[in-house]
């Protein structure tokens, strides 16, 4: 397969590769939200039906007790190597709906970029490889055997997938898994992600009274829940930026000089990062720069605060409850379970007499280390080469995905983030959006991935 032949099919077909995706992206596949239950089987069904077109030799609609996984193959040959293609169709909430330029389930093509929720994160990403599975199957080039396995429950913390994953270790049989769910630093830097926080999430509960209260009667002797809960969450990190949980800090990796220097080489340029933030100032943890702060160093972040009268108008009210979600990125050796356990003992410690506390735990996720010294990586990075015409950097990124670390364990397989989105599309944010360049290079990316692979593995 010549690189001029793949970009002659992506010219010929770039217009119905772009209405499939949008016919994709118009499906509300929100898993948090029981309301879009429908859509979101629908969308597996959908998924299923393009899966089939593009010419697997089987696709299935496999029940959990959450949402289902897409599953499908196409075994060539038992004797070659088998990828594995892992991808999420379910999205994220599009509130607030308001604050999005066009409706977040219409998407809507401007400067280049498709407008929809979903678009970058995870479907166009996962997309990219369905249509280029779709090229290499019509001209006969399919150097590997594929799998695919797309699931609907990523966004709120892939519940099932790890049930699915170990009744299902045959069928899942592979040589390596291939996830875009990630970023490339620009799109004239390619980048190939080989380290992911992990994450702790919790959600807390601050009650005082035991109903609401006359603001006037009771205020200045009751103390407030909303108050204290933010002097407690003010009190979580320290004038320099570290986080003030007991222990937090006992089993961070700490990062050479030598790799923060070779991270360093990356370009960045933090006034344009501000600009397009429209920020006027960063605060990463002190001695770390902002792009370290968002890779090599743990996290811990309000997601949303409530509690007390939120409606029109005035209502002077000493609420009983007040609630946090908070979010804890990890880095390596961090355990998500040890982290939550310290954090709900730390915020017991730190909460005065006058409240009582809950902490539950939501989902979490290893953080993860991919080595460069493996077929994978390296099929990855000649891929990258090939078609953006320079090698890409090696990257540590800031966010999680659960599910690798799961992967390794289970199946015993690394996983190769080979993504194409940028740190600018807003996902998980109003407006998210996924370059057509983007999506049109992953498609032309991944089968020189497949025939890289094929190669090394025969070595």
């Amino acid at each position: 397969m010549e690189i001029t032949d793949v970009r002659k099919y992506i010219t010929e077909n770039e217009e119905r590769f772009l209405n499939e995706l949008i016919s994709l992206l118009k499906i509300p596949s929100v898993s948090a939200d029981s309301a879009y239950d429908k859509d979101t089987q629908r969308c597996a069904e959908h998924v299923k039906q393009s899966l089939l077109d593009v010419g697997v030799d089987m696709a299935e609609i496999c029940q959990t007790d959450g949402h289902p996984i897409v599953y499908a193959e196409k075994m060539i040959d038992p004797a070659k190597p088998t990828i594995l293609v892992y991808g999420h169709y379910d999205v994220q909430p599009a509130d607030p709906v308001e604050l999005w330029s066009s409706a977040p389930f219409d998407p809507e093509i401007r400067d280049g970029k498709i407008f929809a929720r979903g678009s970058a994160d995870d479907k166009g990403q996962f997309y990219m490889h369905v249509k280029a599975f779709e090229m290499m199957n019509k001209m006969d080039a399919l150097p590997c055997n594929v799998k695919f396995m797309i699931e609907g429950e990523e966004e709120v913390g892939s519940s099932n997938l790890g049930h699915f994953v170990k009744a299902n270790k045959e069928k899942l049989k592979a040589d390596v898994i291939v996830i875009s769910d990630t970023s490339i630093i620009d799109n004239d830097t390619p980048s190939i992600t080989v380290g992911l926080r992990g994450l702790s999430y919790v959600e807390v509960e601050v009650t005082g009274p035991s109903k609401d209260l006359h603001s006037g009667v009771y205020g200045g002797a009751v103390d407030n829940p909303v108050n204290v809960l933010c002097e407690m969450i003010a009190s979580l990190k320290d004038e320099n930026g570290s986080i003030t949980v007991d222990g937090f800090y006992d089993k961070v990796e700490i990062v050479s000089a030598e790799d923060r220097a070779m991270m360093a080489e990356a370009p960045f340029d933090l006034n344009d990062y501000m600009k397009a933030l429209d920020v006027d100032a960063v605060r990463p943890e002190a001695g770390y720069s902002a792009r370290e702060g968002t890779s090599i160093r743990p996290s811990l972040d309000v997601n949303g605060i409530w509690g007390g009268y939120i409606g029109e108008g005035a209502k002077t009210v000493l609420p009983s409850k007040a609630y946090a979600k908070i979010s804890m990125r990890l880095v390596p050796h961090q355990e998500p379970d040890e982290i939550t356990a310290l954090f709900d003992a730390h915020f017991r410690k730190i909460a005065p007499k006058s409240v009582k506390i809950n902490v539950t735990a939501h989902h979490g996720g290893e953080p993860v280390v991919i080595p460069t010294d493996n077929p994978g990586y390296q099929a990855a990075s000649l891929a990258m080469e090939k078609t953006f015409g320079k090698r890409p950097i090696p990257e540590r990124g800031g966010g999680s995905i659960p599910i690798v670390a799961l992967f390794e364990k289970e199946l015993g397989l690394k996983s190769i983030l080979m993504g194409f989105g940028l740190d600018s599309d807003d996902i998980h944010s109003p407006d998210e959006h996924y370059g057509i360049f983007n999506y049109l290079k992953g498609i032309e990316t991944i089968p020189f991935f497949h025939k890289y692979f094929a190669e090394l593995s025969a070595k």
